[in-house]
């Protein structure tokens, strides 16, 4: 006898990113095409080879935790709560499961680098001990720990730290968790802080950043923008989530990882090509009705060919016509938070029927063959796949549907 497929849902989102701090002020301007993306300011007078990153402004720890849990985090966990907060609050979730039933899987690569260069400065220079909280604010699990304390939630709590692929991990691995019947439902998503002085030095020295911004998919393309921010789901079981009424943006359904097993840095198109495939076949989805991509699309010319060569050898023809998009020109490269931030992205675009724009690719690199995504406009939402692959050959890819199917 066969077992009903437990199918699952995101019925609530929040965010925190370089444009918007709430998830309608995300929406508005992801639609609007209006980059987040400008000068440095966190640390004036510094000399760096580029221009701009994409930081979060206008947001304010103090007016969303208690005192004593200021003292325990630093930006990067500040921006986890703040999003799940936010999801939490949308999706009313937690009043309809136990806690040793719902889990928490976050995605942070960096950590609290703030924290870590701050106090290895004192450390160097003697300019004073080091913080007695500094172990607990470094921790990039740090995120995951704080929310499952703010919340009760007592079922499995997990970190990915799988470098630019890890909320996309995240997500993934909570959609199997309760799928599975292993959670009924869970908090899932990623968060970074990394801009910092040692940290974009270090980005510096790879010589991969642009001088001015990112421009994914462009035949001028230059290098990535690097960017901070958060954002959280709720995914839960859907026939659980409709008989509770809960708001639902769209239906996950399919995820495939594989490792390119090549080179620290340097991308091959089979791994992307093989963690779409098993993200479709996941899903029990033909390219046929794959009506989106959201692009890893960094804007380094190495990445964005060989995503699109993945592209062409998973969808064939049809690669020339799919529409494609990144939107790191408008929010930036986040490193562990960007599978969360472009999920979310992916959803909305589901939801609202909208394409997102790959900002700043015209001229459009010719050579891609792909129909990369320049004016807004509608679209019939089908399935749109959501992609986020790492350094060190490590990919991850998502699959959404839109609820109305």
């Amino acid at each position: 006898m066969s077992v009903a497929v437990r199918r699952v849902v995101i019925t609530g989102a929040g965010c925190v990113t370089a444009i918007g701090n709430s998830v309608p002020e995300f929406r508005d301007a992801l639609f609007a095409a209006r980059s987040g993306i400008g000068p440095v300011e966190l640390m004036p007078g510094q000399a760096l080879s580029f221009a701009n990153v994409a930081q979060v402004r206008g947001f304010c720890a103090a007016g969303l935790l208690e005192p004593s849990l200021l003292l325990l985090t630093e930006r990067s966990a500040q921006f986890a709560l703040a999003a799940a907060k936010q999801a939490v609050e949308e999706s009313q979730f937690l009043k309809a499961y136990a806690p040793e039933s719902t889990a928490v899987l976050m995605g942070c690569s960096v950590g609290g680098q703030e924290a870590e260069e701050e106090q290895l400065a004192k450390l160097y220079t003697g300019a004073g001990r080091v913080h007695p909280f500094t172990v607990p604010r470094v921790m990039a699990s740090s995120g995951a720990s704080h929310i499952s304390i703010l919340f009760g939630i007592t079922g499995a709590v997990l970190n990915f730290s799988t470098a630019c692929a890890s909320s996309a991990h995240a997500i993934g691995e909570a959609f199997h968790m309760i799928r599975s019947g292993f959670a009924n439902a869970a908090l899932a998503g990623g968060h970074e802080a990394p801009l910092t002085y040692g940290f974009l030095k270090s980005w510096e020295a790879m010589r991969v950043v642009s001088p001015t911004m990112c421009k994914p998919f462009s035949s001028l393309r230059d290098g990535i923008t690097l960017g901070e921010g958060a954002a959280v789901l709720v995914l839960e079981e859907r026939e659980q989530a409709l008989g509770r009424g809960a708001p639902i943006y769209a239906e996950i359904c399919g995820f495939g990882m594989s490792s390119d097993a090549f080179h620290i840095t340097q991308p091959r198109a089979s791994g992307p090509a093989m963690a779409m495939r098993a993200a479709l076949r996941d899903a029990g989805c033909e390219p046929v009705e794959i009506s989106y991509i959201n692009a890893h699309g960094t804007g380094t010319v190495a990445n964005d060919c060989a995503e699109a060569q993945a592209i062409h050898e998973l969808f064939g023809q049809l690669a020339f016509a799919v529409p494609v998009s990144s939107t790191k020109a408008l929010h930036g490269h986040t490193i562990g938070a960007a599978g969360a931030i472009e999920a979310l992205a992916t959803v909305l675009a589901l939801r609202e029927r909208q394409l997102p724009v790959s900002f700043g690719a015209e001229p459009v690199d010719s050579e891609l063959k792909l129909n990369v995504v320049q004016f807004p406009s509608s679209f019939t939402a089908r399935a749109a796949l959501s992609n986020s692959f790492a350094f060190g050959g490590l990919n991850a890819s998502l699959v959404f549907r839109a609820e109305a199917l």
